[in-house]
């Protein structure tokens, strides 16, 4: 333990895995008696001081448009948290149905233009916030550079909550294009599209990120390595041995912090023990693809199974069979935990909590990293992964009951979940970014 309080600034990307890693990494923070101060989103207002946290808020965009982005989606960006990238993604979707490569250029780029606006406007912000809050150590858990961060004079830490692919290596796939293991011919494709499509925001990123004082960024990647770097993904799933990492970062099997929501009030008949039980969420973006969200409900309720929906924003346009139960938001660690197979979109933090808890998986992707994802649960055989748009029900139905009737699998993914379990992730990363304050001041 540190011998003297430190304050820690978390700058989180506005969406919910990153927000709570980061949250509970905080949590182990402020039990160790730091101050832990949170340069978060503005839709997140109150909802971090309510945890116990000083929050210090940026915008990313004007608040003339933040308002119309609210008034789009019908509620009040402010009050909901991670609204930021909701309202955005949900306009983008249709593009979901395209394959990774042609969403180079209709979602990835147009997200990381997104991001690149959002950088340039919160600067000022984020200095002024510096400046007042004089943190000892500055974390971000984001895909991109905010040369504030990095130009404060103090340590910075980097944490990678999507897939490692992320820091890119010749010996793995590209990050985002769910490509197997052994397509070497597909990567050098996709990385040529991605050269294409992405070279010339780059380079305008990375000479604004230069004029703002900081280091030139690594080449096509839109974020700087940190003075420690800490990166979320179990071993299991893992591809060091493939890329290995430099010194100086640190994985973090799992990061799984303790909800401060009640356990859900399941119906008797889904905890006695008499149907297996599924977990389906597509996360807080993927479940507003209403027809989706229908279509997997549809060929589940033929199912000798029970299922809890987590039903995400349009929890009122769907409506669940009799063999399920579920609401807009759910405590996810207090319910993957009781469950036989999680159903997800293959976003990191779900990806990691049900390993973490000893789960198999089927998985849906729909954009960003969650192809890797649902390829690298696939490939090392901790689930399967379906086609999103494409799958019939009784495909789906299939992936099931063989996943559910697999007990070799069962024995495998519980014997990871005990090992991942063990490595209490989130206190790993807390020691990780306590030494880096430490050292600050030896």
């Amino acid at each position: 333990m540190a011998e003297a309080t430190r304050t820690f600034l978390f700058m989180p990307e506005s969406a919910y895995g990153p927000t709570n890693n980061c949250i509970g990494i905080g949590h182990e923070l402020r039990k160790r008696g730091h101050r832990v101060v949170f340069a978060a989103e503005r839709s997140w207002e109150g909802k971090l001081a309510a945890l116990g946290f000083e929050e210090d808020l940026v915008d990313l965009a004007p608040p003339a448009e933040a308002s119309d982005d609210a008034a789009a989606g019908g509620e009040d960006a402010e009050q909901d948290a991670g609204a930021f990238w909701k309202d955005y993604i949900q306009a983008i979707s249709p593009e979901f149905r395209k394959s990774t490569a042609e969403q180079l250029e209709t979602v990835v780029l147009p997200i990381w233009e997104e991001l690149v606006a959002g950088a340039k406007y919160c600067e000022p912000q984020l200095r002024a916030i510096i400046e007042r809050t004089k943190p000892d150590v500055i974390i971000e858990d984001n895909v991109l550079a905010f040369p504030a961060l990095v130009t404060a004079g103090v340590p910075f830490v980097r944490i990678v909550s999507c897939n490692p692919l992320e820091v890119p290596g010749d010996d793995i796939a590209p990050v985002f294009s769910g490509l197997a293991a052994d397509d070497r011919e597909g990567w050098a494709a996709f990385r040529a599209e991605y050269d294409r499509t992405h070279r010339p925001l780059w380079e305008a990123f990375d000479a604004w990120v230069q004029e703002q004082g900081a280091p030139a960024l690594p080449e096509l990647e839109f974020i700087h390595h940190g003075d420690a770097n800490l990166y979320l993904y179990p071993e299991v799933l893992d591809y060091h041995a493939e890329r290995p990492l430099p010194e100086g970062w640190h994985r973090l099997d799992s990061s799984v912090r303790e909800t401060e929501q009640a356990p859900a009030d399941l119906p008797e008949s889904f905890t006695d023990g008499t149907r297996p039980l599924v977990y389906f969420s597509l996360g807080s973006l993927g479940s507003a693809d209403v027809a989706l969200m229908r279509r997997v409900i549809d060929a589940l309720a033929a199912l000798p199974v029970n299922v809890i929906v987590s039903k995400g924003p349009l929890h009122d346009e769907f409506e669940l069979a009799e063999n399920m139960w579920g609401a807009e938001f759910l405590p996810q660690t207090k319910l993957i935990p009781l469950a036989d197979l999680v159903i997800t979109h293959g976003g990191n933090n779900t990806t990691t909590e049900a390993l973490h808890f000893g789960k198999p998986m089927i998985l849906l992707p729909l954009f960003w990293d969650q192809y890797d994802n649902a390829q690298r649960v696939h490939e090392t055989g901790y689930g399967l992964r379906l086609p999103t748009y494409e799958f019939t029900a009784e495909e789906l139905r299939g992936a099931v009951t063989s996943l559910l009737a697999d007990e070799a699998l069962r024995a495998r993914t519980d014997a990871a979940g005990v090992e991942i379990r063990s490595r209490n992730g989130v206190a790993a990363a807390a020691d990780v970014i306590e030494r880096v304050g430490v050292a600050e001041h030896v």
